[in-house]
Parts: C-alpha cells; sequence; structure tokens
C-alpha cells in the first residue's frame, strides 16, 4: 500500500483511492488528487485490496477520511467504522469514481469530480441516520426483497458474497460452449420470496397467510424507516401496505434482501433497527 504525503497546508486529510476506481478511471482519480492536494495537507493511500483498505482507515489518526472510489467503497468504510465504533466521531468524505455512485449521488454528494472534491474541502458535515441490521450490517440507503436483478441489468448489484468462484465457473462454461449453439442457462431465476412476515416495531404489517411480490425499507425523517410491502394482486392490483417504525424485522422462508448495492442470504429471519444520526458525510454547504 502506497502513502504520499502531498501537501503542506493546515488541514489533514486521508485520501483512500480504492484500487476500482484506479484501475477504472485513473483519470478522474488523477484530478481528484489534484484537487484535493491544492486545498490541504493530503496523505495518499492505494490499498491493494479490501485488507489495506481497512488498515489505511484504522491507521488514519487525527486526519479526515476520504474515500475516492463508488458505492461499494463507501459501503465498505463505512461499515468498518461502525465495527470499531468510530463513526459518532468521524466525518466521512467521498469523491465517487466509478460505474455504481447512485448512493453517493442520492445522499447529496456532487456528481462531477471536481465539485464532490471541492465539497470535501469546503463543505460541511451532514449527519444521516444509518439501518443496523442483527448481524451488525449496515445499510445506508435503501434495502429491497427480493433483491433487484444482478448482471448487466443492474450494474450497481454486486453478486451474492462469499461465492465469486460461482461467477468464474459460469464464465467458463459460456467460453466453452460451441459457436451456434444456443448457451443454458446457468440456473431457473430465483422465485422471490412469496410468504414473509413483516414487524414493525413489534407489530404485524403483514403474515405468513398473505403471499408477497416485494418489500422495501427505506429512511425515513428523524430516525424512522419507512416500509412498503407489495402483495400479490389477484386480478385488480393490490394497493401497497404502509408503515414507518423505527425496527424492521422479517422472517419467514429462506430470502435474499439487496441493501444499497450488497446481495445477502439467504436468512430465514433479519431484523434492522433505525440509529438516527449515526454516521456523518460531508456535502456542499447550501447556498
Amino acid at each position: 500500500m502506497a502513502e504520499v504525503a502531498t501537501s503542506t497546508t493546515s488541514e489533514q486529510l486521508l485520501v483512500v483511492v480504492d484500487p476500482v476506481a484506479r484501475r477504472s478511471d485513473g483519470e478522474s482519480v488523477r484530478i481528484a488528487k489534484d484537487v484535493l492536494g491544492a486545498g490541504a495537507a493530503v496523505k495518499l493511500c492505494l490499498p491493494e485490496g479490501p485488507e489495506e483498505f481497512a488498515r489505511a482507515l484504522a491507521r488514519r489518526g487525527s486526519r479526515r477520511p476520504v474515500v475516492v472510489g463508488d458505492d461499494r467503497a463507501l459501503i465498505r468504510a463505512v461499515a468498518l467504522l461502525h465495527r470499531h465504533r468510530e463513526l459518532a466521531g468521524c466525518a466521512l468524505s467521498v469523491v465517487p469514481v466509478g460505474s455504481a455512485l447512485s448512493l453517493a449521488r442520492s445522499l447529496g454528494v456532487p456528481p462531477g469530480t471536481v465539485a464532490a472534491a471541492r465539497a470535501v474541502l469546503d463543505g460541511v458535515e451532514r449527519r444521516m441516520d444509518l439501518m443496523v441490521d442483527d448481524s451488525d450490517g449496515v445499510v445506508l440507503g435503501a434495502l429491497r426483497i427480493p433483491p433487484l436483478p444482478t448482471g448487466p441489468e443492474a450494474p450497481d448489484a454486486e453478486p451474492v458474497p462469499g461465492r465469486p468462484w460461482l461467477r468464474t465457473c459460469q464464465s467458463l462454461v459460456r467460453t466453452l460452449v460451441p459457436a451456434g449453439r444456443p448457451p443454458r442457462l446457468d440456473s431457473p431465476p430465483e422465485p422471490g420470496p412469496s410468504r414473509l412476515r413483516v414487524e414493525v416495531d413489534g407489530e404485524t404489517l403483514v403474515d405468513l397467510d398473505q403471499p408477497v411480490e416485494a418489500v422495501s425499507v427505506a429512511p425515513g425523517p428523524a430516525g424512522i424507516a419507512s416500509v412498503e410491502v407489495r402483495p400479490v394482486s389477484v386480478g385488480a392490483e393490490a394497493s401497497p401496505l404502509l408503515a414507518e417504525g423505527r425496527t424492521v424485522t422479517v422472517s419467514g422462508a429462506h430470502f435474499r434482501y439487496r441493501a444499497d448495492t450488497v446481495v445477502s442470504g439467504p436468512v430465514r429471519t433479519r431484523t434492522w433497527r433505525v440509529r438516527e444520526g449515526a454516521w456523518g458525510l460531508t456535502v456542499p454547504a447550501a447556498e
């Protein structure tokens, strides 16, 4: 992991450049480094993988951490700081670089590299709610059950953690299919969960006897999550079931869920709790 000091001004920044960002858009990374280095004392870290990424954050000292990377890198940084219980006293900044940037933009980070880097230097800290599940996982934006499709139609999605070998094997099989022969599907599409119990603050919103098409949970105002359950429609379209609360529990048959950009599961039950103002992100100051 390379570390380089690039400026001598008063503010201290630790700029951690995600390796995916360096490979996918080196020019934007260079621009971000130039803008940040012109306005602050920058210690630049170039980790080669997740372990070095984690060590860089852990050794930041009094420097303010800045992540140069996509949504996955931002989520990784928040998860690491949460795991070490350091979110309360740490304002995180991000310069979005990569293909999966919708989460950072939804949180108020400017889409352009120069504008985002200037917001790091001149912006303000905004405290944000965080959803934490019973396995200590974090959700910055929203979650959905069943998960949105992964693949070309959903470029922001990640494969299920712990199974990178599956994608490699599938790619190898596709390269061995003779030309002109239609490829066989790797596996039939997974059906979405049909019967789930959804509880909001201990009150049952939908039970196992009512099939559902989808469940979504998103941050609401002031430490409250907004929950929407779409029942399976028979004939006329069924109206969604809506609720708000601080704790959401989903249980039933094994299900997968997509939290931000990561698909997790299968699990039989999961509980998410909203922590109000749990983490800080630097965004442009209001004009």
